[in-house]
């Protein structure tokens, strides 16, 4: 296992990098904390990154940088905007590093992350924490967001079909945002799979969300694969109409975000949200039949590894 520290990327000096000679993270401690990179070695990165807001370390206003980050939700302005310019604190102890950032002034918030890179699979667990530091309870869910690359097409998990007469009961909620149109040719909305596609020209934005039982979602382009798991808890209750898993997406970029339920956060507790992270080389037809079959045993080993 590879640990840099003061490692220069994107115009910033004080980023942090974990290889298992497999694949490689890069870490930002200026600023964030965001997991700005997530490749295989020294290949192209799955995450987006804003060339225009890369290196900065100050301003006004809240910067998505890219990457992956942690908020909490339900999404409320200026709440979820909380500014984040302010260095990170870390540690590392041969397994797992621990970003520790300082409490967000205007939420008495406090957001950690603990990453870990399997030696030998290409495996990441990524443990989201967020600390009630104020004098009274805080209503929250934990809101993990990762920003993708251009022209990445997200792959989510429909329910298996069950015929009526074995079940005439609906099986999950789709959730659909006031600025989405189902027709937009982004979209294919399969029996088996929704597939959503991030189009740099696009002028419109897409969003849905939906309880995903099944604890997956994924990303791909050009033969590589992005995969995230998480947990889908039975009888617990989710933001927006019941969501564990959106998607957005507009001209610019493309989030795969995962959700925990909702909790009443009592002063000094701590919620934790947990993805694991996969990477796989595949060709992934956007054909129902074909993608199933070429994309199972890769989920089927993802979720192996999450246990």
């Amino acid at each position: 296992m590879q640990f840099q520290e003061k490692f220069s990327y994107g115009g910033w000096n004080n980023n942090l990098r974990l290889s298992n000679g497999n694949i490689e993270l890069i870490i930002t401690t200026d600023v964030g904390p965001r997991i700005i990179k997530f490749a295989s070695d020294k290949g192209k990165n799955l995450f987006k990154e804003f060339k225009d807001e890369m290196g900065k370390s100050e301003g006004s206003e809240w910067m998505s940088f890219g990457g992956h980050r942690l908020w909490h939700s339900p999404e409320v302005f200026p709440r979820t905007y909380a500014l984040d310019f302010d260095k990170v604190n870390y540690s590392w102890d041969g397994k797992v590093l621990k970003l520790d950032q300082k409490v967000e002034s205007i939420t008495g918030i406090k957001k950690d992350l603990e990453i870990s890179l399997d030696e030998k699979e290409n495996h990441v667990k990524v443990i989201h924490k967020l600390t009630n530091k104020n004098l009274w309870a805080v209503e929250l869910a934990a809101w993990a967001l990762t920003v993708v690359t251009d022209n990445m097409r997200a792959i989510v998990p429909q329910e298996d079909f069950v015929l009526w007469e074995d079940d005439f009961l609906p099986s999950k909620p789709i959730v659909l945002w006031k600025y989405t149109t189902m027709d937009d040719p982004r979209w294919k909305w399969g029996s088996k799979f929704i597939q959503l596609k991030q189009d740099p020209k696009a002028k419109t934005r897409q969003k849905f969300g939906t309880l995903n039982k099944k604890g997956w979602s994924a990303g791909y382009l050009d033969g590589e694969l992005f995969v995230k798991t998480f947990d889908y808890i039975p009888d617990a209750t989710y933001l927006d109409f019941g969501s564990n898993n959106e998607i957005y997406t507009d001209g610019d970029l493309m989030e795969i975000e995962s959700l925990s339920p909702i909790v009443k956060l009592e002063p000094g507790k701590t919620l934790e949200h947990t993805e694991h992270w996969f990477y796989f080389k595949t060709v992934l037809s956007e054909n129902e039949a074909e993608l199933d079959k070429a994309i199972t045993p890769f989920i089927e080993k993802a979720k192996k590894l999450s246990i």
